[in-house]
């Protein structure tokens, strides 16, 4: 099956507008593409801990996860999220089925940090992608969120950008970030544009020169070792311009493409 992973991060799911959920749908429908997505919970989670008084502080772009943090991130991202994007492809026609990475263990994890410094923060070590494989071949469109879990039975918060890569992996899938900007934006001549493409060399000079920060950087650098690990292609494109999907999945000079050099 010809796989397209699209990452949409909680803050761009807020804004997004209607039709590109029937873009994802109109896909799935009449386009080789079978659709996954695989989405965060930022804001909602960041909300739900203020309202509880939970600190949660990030370290490069990743948040650092106690237990009771990870009760509510669960809740946020599987309990909320999760249906309210099975819910609007349900309103555009289509069909999705929402599950976490703790479901049949399609996601195996290992703490993330070293000595456990991010407390229950996973990355990925294992993609059941036989679970993908039977809920699209059923015509559904796979709705997942980032959570994983280890063999002793302990959930882990994922990395949303980190989980959407691994799956594209498992998958062989061309890997789409969505978000509201349209792409990684430069400076030229004291105005800024879109860098329509980035190698790998010059994605770290952008982090070093502090360019790409903050929660960008997970992403970039999970789009680098996705493509190290058979994705063919990994773009950042602007969710909220219409037809953004499809004029991607067209092979038009849309958002930014990342090569490997």
């Amino acid at each position: 099956m010809n796989y397209l992973v699209i990452k949409c991060g909680g803050s761009v799911f807020e804004a997004l507008p209607f039709s590109f959920f029937e873009d994802i749908v109109n896909l799935q429908k009449n386009s080789p593409y079978q659709p996954v997505i695989v989405h965060g919970g930022g804001p909602l989670i960041n909300s739900l801990l203020e309202r509880l008084e939970v600190e949660s502080p990030f370290v490069d772009g990743l948040r650092v996860t106690n237990s009771e943090v990870l009760d509510v991130v669960e809740m946020a991202l599987s309990g909320s999220l999760n249906k309210q994007i099975v819910r609007k492809l349900h309103k555009a026609g289509g069909n999705g089925f929402g599950l976490s990475g703790i479901d049949g263990q399609l996601l195996t994890a290992v703490p993330a940090g070293e000595n456990h410094s991010l407390g229950f923060v996973g990355k990925v070590s294992e993609v059941n992608s036989v679970i993908v494989d039977q809920i699209a071949g059923l015509g559904y469109i796979p709705v997942i969120s980032p959570l994983g879990i280890d063999e002793q039975g302990q959930t882990y918060n994922i990395n949303a950008d980190m989980a959407a890569a691994s799956i594209a992996q498992a998958l062989k899938a061309k890997l789409c970030f969505i978000s509201d900007i349209p792409g990684i934006l430069v400076e030229e001549h004291g105005e800024q544009t879109t860098l329509h493409q980035a190698t790998a060399e010059k994605i770290e000079g952008l982090i070093e020169a502090g360019i790409i920060k903050g929660g960008m950087i997970p992403k970039v650098r999970s789009a680098i070792e996705a493509l190290g690990h058979g994705v063919p292609e990994v773009s950042i494109i602007n969710g909220m311009a219409p037809d953004s999907l499809t004029e991607f999945t067209n092979g038009e000079k849309i958002g930014t493409k990342i090569t490997l050099d």
